[in-house]
């Protein structure tokens, strides 16, 4: 019985002689940034952001609010083409200044400084441990929805900044805020300013503003006080929503009569867009028993939660964790006539994230607005743990180190490899650009970034890509059309065959090495790469790969019958597709080839 607690010494003891040197009194101002520059160079590893909502709307935001389209193009990236873009912005002009590269390392360091909030988080948890403060604050970084947006572009990353920062003010200050000084008051609304950033950067970190505002209500004070608390983070809240999306809300407000347009437009009533509220619930659990057991679920089945086959473990320890905690906690109470002691941060934190699950898990259930909750999550563990078994650290230990090795292998929303330029494009010739309008008609795969590549003088208006239209929408595209004399275009995806880009990388990395000059080469590659390519001998004894023949694809059918499918589709708008004039163009993302097919069109009117 005594043997594994005998192991367990001695792996600690081994552990311990390891990391002595977090235990020096630099170590915390290295690690600062060093860790960062470490998530840098692993999102420069990465590649080149690629993901689904790049190609659709982060790119194109930032575009058309830079050259002044917006309300000029019609929805190219769908509803999204209105979300607020400032968050797109830093991305846009860092790719205009940087080599794709940098731009890679830069947004993978910002990502990184979530490091240096979770260290100063623990310190205010665990006390001046230098060596703990930094293991946990490293043991939080094992996230795997994290680490599946290090160095992209969809924002939960960078937002976090945001939302921790926000929860460390209020701990780094928390005697003050007891007190109630003025000194206290405006520490407050700093972090609720902080909190109000974040949200109106993306608006899903509401979220994270609710719990904390939930969480002051619950500070061992008398209730004015408390509510004293709340009402001043709140006002900061609202202070950083509108210095980051007030100027948002107007700019839709007077374009388009909604200032969140066109998502709850059931409240705004803009004539332009149907009314509802364009929230996705399909994440979320349905029934009494899917709420209670969530964590568990989404566990088992990271879809119900991701589009991403993530690894969760993390949560069903927690929620188990904090289950005990709750029985302990009452239990402890009802013998002692109060609680055993918990740190009053520790105890504000704690409130602080299970009620943000909660709002979480009835607003979205989404994963990917669960980062800040995911990087604290390995922290609450060892602060339950240690409540609940404090003779026991120990274990806390073991079980965080196990739960950093069982988020591999990370997904990721798509990356390329780097090429010289981050997007690129060949464009026909447009004979008269201010006449013409080009019109995406295929919501999948998106086309929003091609149209940063247009003159600016071509219009570009969407059809049929999930926008919620109204009539008086679809009047004011008919008008648009008619105002325009053309010619007109439609732009849409050629077909591509995915694997082919897995044979180019394997056959650069041969060509590289050498292996593909000379038969005995060949005949190797022929060996080790049988399962994935077909090696096939050239005359002057090289070689070359193919795909196998079932992998193999009549790329010019697919995009004929892509043509037909179009050419059905554009009559319902007036319009008329030409098959005879369709042509392919070459666009890529970094290196990764995206064809596409610009055909002309008419009105059914000519």
């Amino acid at each position: 019985m005594n043997f594994p607690h005998h192991r367990l010494a001695a792996l600690h003891a081994w552990f311990a002689r390891r990391t002595a040197f977090l235990d020096h009194p630099r170590a915390a101002w290295h690690a600062a940034w060093i860790v960062p520059v470490l998530l840098g160079l692993l999102s420069l590893a990465n590649g080149q952001d690629d993901g689904w909502d790049m190609r659709n709307y982060h790119l194109y935001n930032a575009h058309a609010l830079v050259n002044g389209r917006v309300g000029f193009d019609l929805a190219p990236a769908g509803f999204q083409t209105y979300f607020n873009p400032t968050i797109e912005l830093p991305y846009y002009f860092l790719n205009r200044w940087l080599p794709p590269q940098w731009v890679g390392f830069v947004l993978g360091t910002l990502h990184g400084l979530n490091f240096v909030l979770l260290a100063g988080i623990a310190r205010q948890l665990v006390g001046p441990q230098r060596r703990l403060v930094l293991l946990l604050a490293g043991a939080c970084l094992f996230a795997p929805g994290f680490l599946s947006e290090l160095g992209n572009t969809m924002g939960d990353n960078l937002t976090a900044l945001f939302v921790l920062g926000s929860l460390y003010s209020v701990l780094r200050h928390w005697d003050g805020l007891l007190q109630w000084r003025a000194r206290a008051g405006l520490t407050l609304a700093g972090a609720g300013l902080l909190m109000g950033v974040s949200a109106g950067l993306k608006l899903t970190n509401a979220t994270y503003a609710v719990a904390l505002c939930l969480a002051l209500l619950a500070v061992p004070l008398p209730w004015w006080p408390r509510l004293r608390l709340a009402l001043v983070f709140g006002v900061g809240v609202l202070g950083g929503v509108a210095a980051t999306a007030g100027w948002w809300f107007v700019k839709m407000w007077h374009t388009f009569g909604n200032p969140l347009f066109p998502q709850f437009n059931n409240i705004f009533h803009s004539p332009l867009a149907t009314e509802n509220g364009v929230i996705d619930f399909y994440f979320r659990p349905v029934g009494w028993i899917e709420n209670l057991l969530w964590p568990f679920i989404f566990a088992f089945n990271p879809r119900r939660v991701s589009e991403l086959p993530m690894k969760l473990a993390v949560w069903p320890l927690l929620y188990v964790l904090l289950a005990a905690f709750a029985v302990v906690w009452l239990l402890r109470r009802r013998a002692a006539g109060r609680p055993a002691s918990l740190d009053a941060r520790a105890a504000f934190t704690l409130v602080f994230f299970v009620a943000a699950y909660v709002v979480w898990m009835r607003m979205f259930s989404i994963y990917r607005y669960l980062v800040p909750l995911e990087l604290l999550a390995p922290l609450m563990i060892w602060i339950v743990w240690r409540y609940l078994a404090p003779s026991a650290p120990r274990w806390a230990g073991v079980a965080l180190a196990l739960l950093a090795v069982a988020v591999f292998p990370i997904a990721n929303w798509g990356h390329q490899a780097w090429g010289e330029r981050a997007f690129s494009a060949e464009l026909p010739a447009f004979a008269t650009p201010a006449q013409s309008i080009v019109f995406l008609a295929q919501p999948d795969p998106p086309s929003g970034w091609m149209s940063t590549f247009l003159p600016p003088e071509v219009k570009v208006i969407s059809l049929g890509t999930g926008f919620p239209e109204a009539p008086a929408w679809r009047a004011l595209r008919d008008k648009a059309i008619a105002e325009r004399a053309g010619p007109h275009y439609l732009l849409f995806a050629a077909s591509k065959n995915e694997r082919d880009g897995s044979r180019l990388r394997k056959l650069a990395v041969a060509r590289a090495l050498g292996l593909t000059d000379n038969p005995s080469g060949c005949r190797k590659l022929a060996w080790l790469l049988k399962r994935t390519v077909e090696v096939r001998a050239l005359p002057d004894g090289g070689c070359t790969f193919d795909l196998p023949a079932k992998y193999r694809l009549d790329l010019a059918a697919l995009d004929r019958a892509t043509v037909a499918a179009l050419a059905q589709k554009l009559p319902q708008y007036g319009l008329r597709l030409d098959p005879g004039s369709c042509a392919i163009h070459q666009a890529a993302v970094g290196k990764e080839p995206y064809p596409y097919q610009m055909c002309g069109v008419t009105t059914l009117s000519k």
